[in-house]
């Protein structure tokens, strides 16, 4: 039987193992933190059924220890060959192939001074908030109720001035599940999105964003917000355009919540030179071909699954791990393709 690495233990990463497992090979996942789940460990519901988060990494870890798959947590790797990987404390583990499933980085959303994250009260960013829905406190910092929530659209997506050309993808969506869920908890609130245009491309996402809209009574403004400064009565004043009807516009709020895209991990630049992979010019890795070869690598033994090659959601990474998987079966069998 053939071993097979796969880098990550997020969703993609239980999926490729899973499916690696079907089809007969012995998949060892290696995370680099303490435990299986990526970034869905910090998620509180998920778009657009509202399935709790935890129900659902619950279930891909059950898989995985049922399944009995070998999973190394707390090593890195910091070289990756078809026939081997080294990690960061020096091991090194032999294998017949490897699918990289290290998936995205959440932007920064310092970097954008303009929005004041970091600097001013009760300014959050999506991560931040999925984390408070969790905790079952989301409040002000000064422990009361918000009036008045505006989420900011496209931080960090689609900006050319943090070398963000890309669209995350799933901002929009995210943007509206959690502008309903706030909606939920403040039913009093007046509750604003401000975006460039809403993406709603998935099953279910055009009907939810009616829902935000029609039962929910969501507010949203085409247009972005240029700046945002604190008032003297601890709010936070925000300046924007509605672009729809050409004129300015100024509010004061008392939660402002940045969404915040997905970027190309700092490490595929490093992985891509010594390697001889490729990256894309968003930063993420490129595959051999987008369309009858989106899980290869274009060096063989390496594969790809997940949000690695581009912005995905949960559904797509499922889907790329099993076909991963499907990738790997054919490169160790040959003569059956």
């Amino acid at each position: 039987m053939k071993r097979i690495i796969v880098i990550g233990g997020g969703p993609a990463g239980m999926q490729t193992a899973l499916s690696l497992k079907a089809e007969g090979a012995i998949p060892l996942i290696v995370e680099k933190e303490s435990e299986l789940g990526g970034k869905l460990r910090g998620w509180h519901r998920l778009f657009p059924s509202f399935t709790p988060a935890h129900e659902v990494l619950g279930e891909l870890r059950r898989r995985v220890a049922d399944a009995g798959i070998e999973c190394l947590t707390g090593a890195e790797a910091a070289e990756v060959e078809p026939r081997q990987v080294t990690l960061s404390d020096g091991r090194r583990l032999a294998c017949d192939g490897v699918v990289v499933c290290s998936g995205f980085t959440l932007f920064d959303a310092r970097i954008k001074e303009e929005y004041g994250y970091g600097i001013y009260d009760n300014v959050f960013t999506s991560v931040d908030l999925e984390r408070m829905l969790n905790q079952g406190r989301v409040a002000l910092q000064n422990g009361n109720r918000p009036r008045r929530i505006a989420f900011l659209h496209c931080v960090g997506s689609r900006d050319e001035k943090v070398c963000q050309s890309h669209c995350s993808k799933v901002c929009c969506v995210t943007g509206v599940k959690q502008a309903m869920e706030m909606k939920e908890l403040f039913p009093e609130a007046d509750v604003f999105n401000f975006y460039m245009d809403i993406r709603m491309f998935g099953p279910g996402y055009e009907e939810m964003y009616r829902r935000a809209q029609q039962d929910y009574n969501i507010h949203f403004v085409r247009g972005r917000i240029s700046e945002a400064s604190p008032t003297i009565e601890g709010r936070i004043q925000i300046k924007a355009e509605d672009t729809l009807t050409g004129r300015p516009l100024k509010m004061s709020v008392d939660m402002l919540v940045l969404l915040v895209g997905m970027r190309a991990n700092d490490d595929n630049g490093r992985l891509a030179a010594r390697t001889g992979l490729r990256q894309a010019p968003s930063g993420f890795m490129e595959p051999r071909d987008r369309f009858l070869g989106s899980a290869g690598s274009g060096v063989e033994g390496i594969f790809y699954a997940g949000a690695v090659t581009a912005p995905k959601n949960l559904g797509e990474s499922l889907c790329d791990g099993a076909a991963a998987a499907l990738a790997v079966r054919d490169y160790l069998n040959p003569c059956e393709r």
